[in-house]
């Protein structure tokens, strides 16, 4: 920085302070087409550099980046303070990308997305052989996501599929306007757009649905779409996550086969004494194992975290 000289008496004039180190758009004006346009635009340019942005879903707002791009998803896993072994889901413009990132997808999944999206409910499938994307510890499977936000949909047509994620610091609340992203997120986002504030799932994370087992599909998550709701299209669901008063009814898997069945989840302290409650205390919620015989659980668990 160059000297500022005066001369005796006079006083310096202070230096104009740095800017915020990110760019907000408002694209709260659906009509707004040039501001819209704007935004859009600067999202690309930032992506395509590999910076993470802030997008409004129909859930929380997220922090997006290149799915193509695993220096970008490390910048966003880094933005949210977490590592690898939770890898974001994918969001997609439309449901013919599940053939294209995806393999051995059931017909019932198919039928699932067909029904209830654009919505809140995320897949998750065996990831193609040919799919170029590190998104972490993903075992070989991947979550996808049709966003019934139309903003979202329209810049993902622009960008091709995104990571995202929750755009919040891990452990803390989800964000639900873009102030609050900007308050946990900061400089580490290069562009936020502004959606306003999200109220159509009242912060509910999208349901989490796993079909790399059981052509039926596994509840691995609840979420904004309820289990009567799925159950009209997947008669035969198996729901994992239950609420529980009491332990001793359903015995919970031990930590070490949570930590086996989803690289979703957050790593866990070793102990070999059963995970009697995820969150402890009574009316906690509690993973009960299939009733009969079942295949040893490889496949991703359920997803703690209030993603998108």
């Amino acid at each position: 920085m160059t000297d500022q000289i005066t001369e005796p008496g006079e006083i310096p004039e202070p230096e104009t302070p740095a800017g915020p180190g990110y760019t907000r758009y408002d694209c709260t004006d659906r009509d707004d087409r040039a501001a819209i346009d704007t935004a859009a635009a600067a999202a690309r340019r930032a992506l395509d550099a590999g910076q993470p942005i802030v997008l409004p879903t129909d859930t929380v707002y997220g922090i997006g980046a290149d799915a193509y791009n695993a220096d970008a998803v490390q910048r966003l896993q880094d933005a949210k303070g977490r590592g690898r072994e939770k890898p974001p889901p994918v969001l997609i413009s439309d449901p013919h990308f599940v053939k294209a990132l995806a393999v051995d997808v059931p017909d019932a999944a198919m039928s699932l997305v067909e029904a209830l999206w654009p919505g809140a409910l995320t897949i998750v499938c065996k990831a193609s052989d040919h799919l170029r994307m590190d998104l972490g510890e993903t075992n070989g499977t991947v979550g996808l996501r049709v966003p019934d936000h139309e903003l979202t949909r329209e810049l993902l047509r622009q960008t091709g599929p995104l990571a995202v994620s929750s755009a919040n610091k891990t452990g803390r609340p989800s964000a639900l306007t873009c102030d609050d992203a900007i308050e946990q997120l900061g400089t580490s986002v290069a562009v936020f757009l502004d959606g306003g504030e999200l109220t159509g799932t009242e912060g509910k994370p999208s349901t989490l649905v796993d079909f790399t087992l059981k052509e039926t599909g596994q509840i691995l998550r609840r979420g904004a779409i309820s289990l009567e709701t799925l159950q009209q299209y997947l008669p035969d669901v198996e729901d994992l996550v239950v609420d529980e008063p009491e332990a001793e009814e359903a015995p919970a898997y031990t930590v070490q086969k949570l930590r086996a069945r989803h690289t979703l989840q957050p790593p866990l302290l070793e102990s070999a004494e059963p995970a009697e409650a995820i969150d402890g205390g009574a009316g906690t919620r509690t993973l009960r194992p299939a009733q009969g015989p079942r295949t040893k659980p490889t496949d991703p668990c359920v997803n703690t975290c209030s993603s998108c």
